[in-house]
C-alpha cells in the first residue's frame, strides 16, 4: 500500500526521499553536527526513505539501517534521538526520483512499494563507513541505501555530478547528487 504524509508542509508518498542538512543551531549537538555537515559536499548532508503510513521512515545513520517516525508531521531531530541515535539534523526537502518518469499509476506503485520492501529488509545492518564501496549490501550509509533501493526498480542515482573532478569519488553516491538528480521540493 502507498501511504501518504506531509512533513514541514511537503506531501510525501512511500519511497519519497527526505533530504537534511546537517546541525540544528542554538544547541551544543547540534553546532557540531553542522561542522560534521560541512564535510560532505553540497546543501543536502543526510537522506531518508519515507516508508509510511503516518511518519515511518527509515534511514542508514548511527544505529545502522533503522526505522523511525518523524512524528505529527513535524521534523524534530531532537525529539527523535531516542529512535534514530545521535544525529541533528534540519529538514530541506523532499527528492521524487519518480517523478517525471510518466509512470502508470500501477507502476508507480509497484516501483515505490519495492523500494520501501528492499529497504525495510536491510533493517539492523550495520552502517558502512567504507564511502568507496556503494555497491555492498552487508552495510548502508545514507545515500547508499537510498541508492541501492531505487536500483532495484532500475533507477540509478549516482549520477557522479557532486565530485566528478576528484579521482575515485564518482564511487561515493552523495546525498546532494539524489536530490540533484531527481525533482525536488525545498522547505519554506
Amino acid at each position: 500500500m502507498i501511504h501518504t504524509y506531509q512533513i514541514e508542509g511537503l506531501a510525501l508518498q512511500t519511497g519519497d526521499v527526505i533530504c537534511t542538512t546537517n546541525g540544528k543551531p542554538d544547541i551544543l549537538p547540534g553546532e557540531f553536527w553542522l561542522l560534521v555537515g560541512k564535510l560532505v559536499p553540497g546543501d543536502i548532508d543526510h537522506v531518508v526513505i519515507y516508508l509510511g503510513p503516518d511518519g515511518r521512515c527509515i534511514e542508514a545513520g548511527s544505529r545502522g539501517v533503522n526505522p523511525f517516525y518523524a512524528h505529527d508531521g513535524i521534523w524534530d531531530s531532537e525529539l527523535m534521538t531516542h529512535e534514530r541515535g545521535i544525529l541533528l539534523d534540519t529538514f530541506y526537502g523532499v527528492a521524487s526520483p519518480l517523478a517525471g518518469l510518466q509512470l502508470a499509476e500501477e507502476e508507480e506503485a509497484h516501483m515505490r512499494m519495492k523500494v520501501a520492501e528492499y529497504a525495510l529488509a536491510q533493517v539492523g545492518k550495520p552502517y558502512n563507513i567504507n564511502f568507496l564501496n556503494a555497491e555492498s549490501e552487508k552495510s548502508f550509509y545514507c545515500s547508499q541505501l537510498v541508492y541501492k533501493a531505487y536500483e532495484q526498480v532500475g533507477i540509478n542515482l549516482n549520477t557522479g555530478m557532486v565530485m566528478e573532478q576528484l579521482p575515485g569519488t564518482n564511487e561515493i553516491i552523495y546525498p546532494q547528487e539524489i536530490w540533484d538528480g531527481c525533482s525536488h521540493r525545498k522547505a519554506k
